[in-house]
């Protein structure tokens, strides 16, 4: 073809055809320019629909990830309405607001001691930030809710870490010189199990009311109820903010298809 386009223009020369011989080659470069503008467009396409088909597989990721991450808000709220519960109930003993019982003494402490803090499902989020690829979302409210989610997780994380440190400062080191571990867990064991697991061993009622006279140990259970509502008004913060992103994502998923 080339040649054969060089071959009309040395004939133009030839012929003495100066004229014919510039308008077509003016014209062979348009062709040329033109030619390059339709590939370059092509090819803007192709990375564009490359994009976006990867950002489609991100917002799918991380919708996955904001359900899974729903579900263990839930169940951890719930944890730390049970704790709350078991923090009043010794609270309320020692106050003589109720008697303890050495059974539900067992239950309701270790149920305050048991330390479980809460992790959310990011795979996809860690993906973005680790790769460079956050600016592939092109949803400005998509990337303000994951950050926004980002620094709740980051409150939640510091005010979990001062549950735990409250735990090592006022309960653990009073529980542990005083208590039999291996007797209260399987106690506690057989009550949260129904009977299936862990036998009802006998507590010493002497280490209890050592404990419930012990002005160190109630506050910790004072500091365990206080904090767990902080963490409980975070987590639904987290929720609220994952459900809006949920529906954010819905609707971009919806006008790609």
């Amino acid at each position: 073809m080339i040649k054969f386009f060089r071959k009309i223009r040395q004939n133009l020369l030839l012929e003495g055809k100066t004229r014919k011989y510039l308008k077509y080659a003016i014209g062979e470069i348009v062709l040329v320019v033109v030619g390059i503008l339709i590939a370059l467009s092509i090819n803007n396409w192709n990375e564009a629909r490359k994009l976006k088909n990867q950002e489609l597989k991100y917002l799918s990721g991380i919708k996955s990830d904001m359900k899974l991450t729903i579900i263990e808000l839930e169940n951890y709220t719930n944890l730390r309405k049970t704790s709350i519960n078991s923090a009043e109930n010794i609270i309320q003993m020692f106050n003589n607001k109720k008697e303890p019982t050495l059974d539900e003494f067992n239950f309701h402490n270790l149920n305050v001691q048991i330390w479980s803090p809460f992790k959310k499902n990011d795979n996809t989020y860690q993906e973005l930030i680790n790769s460079g690829n956050f600016a592939i979302i092109s949803n400005d409210s998509i990337k303000d809710i994951l950050l926004n989610i980002e620094l709740v997780y980051k409150e939640i994380e510091f005010i979990e870490s001062h549950m735990y440190k409250d735990f090592e400062n006022y309960m653990f080191p009073i529980y542990f010189s005083a208590a039999d571990l291996e007797s209260d867990i399987s106690n506690y064991t057989h009550q949260v199990s129904n009977g299936t697991q862990g036998d009802r061993t006998e507590l010493s009622k002497e280490k209890i009311e050592l404990l419930l006279k012990n002005q160190t140990f109630k506050n910790g259970f004072v500091l365990s109820k206080f904090n767990n509502n902080l963490v409980i008004g975070e987590y639904k913060k987290m929720k609220a903010l994952s459900e809006k992103l949920l529906d954010i994502i819905d609707s971009k998923i919806a006008k790609s298809k």
